[in-house]
Parts: structure tokens; C-alpha cells; sequence
């Protein structure tokens, strides 16, 4: 979803950089030998990490392991053979779940590592957290301009509507038009439907990554988000609207909530010239559009 925002804001841009892109299957960032080969033979002189194992409450509790094993190896092999091979510029895409469960909000900054983490999303978290860290002590150590993003929540064209490991929106966008499909008399959510998120338009991610690359001394890391939050239950109310269904929502009280409020505050990235600008509404209608188109031409990544 990332990489093929990214790909698209470029392009849009009229860019003068040559992309060098790969699938999955064409290298495995998991494999340490093969991501060096690359790098080594490519050339490249910027690199976008954009790659992770990622997934909702679910997918995090259920397989934490392969969430801090995989997390890890892709950002230590990208990390240290760009290094290794004099890459120019490293920029990271990182997590709002590296801060901690309590802290303050909005989430400036500076409150990473100032308390437990979030415990349905722990490993994912330390994993990104790690990424960072090597980011900024390559560049402290190095000289390099090996720098991260904290993206907040994600959503757009080419998420993941997974039943089961997909995160709140593509899951709510998947759950109320299947339900609309079946006519069904109820949709049912997770938990109280309390906890606040903060969710943003993947193309406005790029166009914050695209911004953070024009900067010639960019923070070592930084917030990237549009700084409003809605409960799960608002939320789900837009798509309940958006897609077209009628019965009512109810809730499954034995699911956990996650993370009470998660809001990210933007203050700095806004004071370097940068906003978001895809109103949620708006966003979830694009979204619940390209759900739809990839469905028509099996696409879609359920």
C-alpha cells in the first residue's frame, strides 16, 4: 500500500529520480546476502524503507514472534548494507505504536522511551523502534542522512481487507459490505468502540515522505499525521455510511480495545511546511471505491 502510494506521488510529481523497484518476489529483504547484492549492484543513492510485517490487534497478539523477527531483519539488512555500500540517504517509515500506552497526548516526539508500550502490538513496536534508533546513530556516528517518519494509522488504495489480520479500516469497510451484500440485520465491532484513533490517507503519507526528501537537514525523526482523532465507533459509523448499510452496529465486549487514545501531534512537521490535506470522509470514499474496483478485477488483498 506504501510503496504503490509513493510510486504514484512520484510520478505525479513529474520526479527526475529513476525508481528502482522490486517485488517481493524478486528480493526477499529477509535475506541478509540478497538485499547486500542488491544495493551493491543498484547503486541506488536514496532508499524509502516502506517494507514491514503488518497487521491489526489480532494478527499482533497472534504472532508476535514473526512480528519482531521479520520487522527487525528487514530494517537491520536494509539499514546496514546501504551503509555498507556509501548510500547517499536512508529515510525510514516507522509506527505510531512505538510510544508509550499512557503517555501524554497528543504524542510529541520526544515521549519515545518514556514508558511501557502498548502490550497488543509490543513486538511490532520494538522492532520499529530499533529501525530508528539505528537510522539515528548511523547518521550520529557516520555523517550519513539516515533519517525516519512515525506515520500514524494508514489506510487507501491497496491495504489489506483480511478477515482476520487487517487493521481497523479496511477490516470495518470489508465487515459492513459484506454485510450490506448478505443483508444482514447488524454489524458487530470490537470492544467498547472507545478508543480514539487517528487515521490518514496513504497519499498524504507520500506526499510527507516526498516533502522530508527536499529537506537538507531533516529532523531525526518526525510525526507524520493530520493530528485529529475519531472513536472506533465514529469511524465505523462513516463506513456504515459510506457503504450503504442499514442494520445497526453492536459490539463484542470479550475483544480488547488496544490502545485507549493514539493521536500523534504534528506541530513540528506543520511547522516545517508540511499538512495533510484528505478529510477522513472523503479518504474512506476513495477507499470503499478502490475496495470495490479491486473486487470487480480480483485484486483485492483478502
Amino acid at each position: 500500500m506504501v510503496g504503490s502510494a509513493l510510486v504514484r506521488a512520484f510520478k505525479k510529481q513529474e520526479s527526475e529520480h529513476e525508481l528502482l523497484l522490486v517485488s517481493r518476489g524478486e528480493l526477499d529483504l529477509l535475506n541478509q546476502s540478497a538485499v547486500t547484492e542488491f544495493i551493491r549492484t543498484e547503486k541506488p543513492d536514496i532508499i524509502i524503507n516502506a517494507a514491514a510485517k503488518v497487521g491489526g490487534i489480532h494478527a499482533n497478539n497472534t504472532y508476535p514472534a514473526e512480528f519482531i523477527h521479520q520487522n527487525l531483519l528487514i530494517n537491520t539488512n536494509l539499514i546496514h548494507a546501504a551503509w555498507e555500500n556509501e548510500v547517499d540517504r536512508v529515510l525510514n517509515l516507522g509506527s505510531s505504536c512505538i510510544y508509550p500506552r499512557a503517555c501524554e497526548q497528543p504524542i510529541k516526539e520526544e515521549y519515545l522511551l518514556t514508558g511501557p508500550l502498548e502490550k497488543t502490538n509490543e513486538a511490532y513496536a520494538l522492532a520499529k523502534i530499533a529501525g530508528l534508533e539505528m537510522c539515528r546513530h548511523y547518521r550520529n556516528q557516520y555523517g550519513v542522512l539516515y533519517h525516519s517518519a512515525m506515520p500514524t494509522n494508514l489506510y487507501g488504495p491497496g491495504d489489506n481487507y483480511h478477515g482476520e489480520n487487517s487493521h481497523v479500516l479496511p477490516a470495518l469497510i470489508r465487515r459492513f459490505h459484506e454485510a450490506r451484500e448478505a443483508g444482514a440485520d447488524e454489524v458487530m465491532i470490537w470492544g467498547t468502540g472507545k478508543p480514539r484513533r487517528e487515521l490518514m490517507h496513504v497519499d498524504d503519507l507520500a506526499s510527507g515522505v516526498l516533502f522530508l526528501l527536499e529537506m537538507d537537514q531533516p529532523p531525526d525523526w518526525v510525526n507524520l499525521g493530520t493530528g485529529i482523532d475519531h472513536s472506533i465507533l465514529e469511524i465505523a459509523n462513516l463506513v456504515k455510511n459510506i457503504t450503504g448499510f442499514k442494520g445497526v452496529i453492536t459490539h463484542d465486549f470479550d475483544k480488547p480495545d488496544g490502545m485507549p487514545v493514539k493521536r500523534l501531534d504534528v506541530s513540528l512537521i506543520n511547522s516545517l511546511g508540511w499538512k495533510s490535506h484528505i478529510p477522513l470522509e472523503d479518504g474512506i470514499q476513495t477507499a470503499y471505491e478502490d475496495f470495490l474496483a479491486g473486487l470487480g478485477s480480483g485484486t483485492t488483498r483478502l
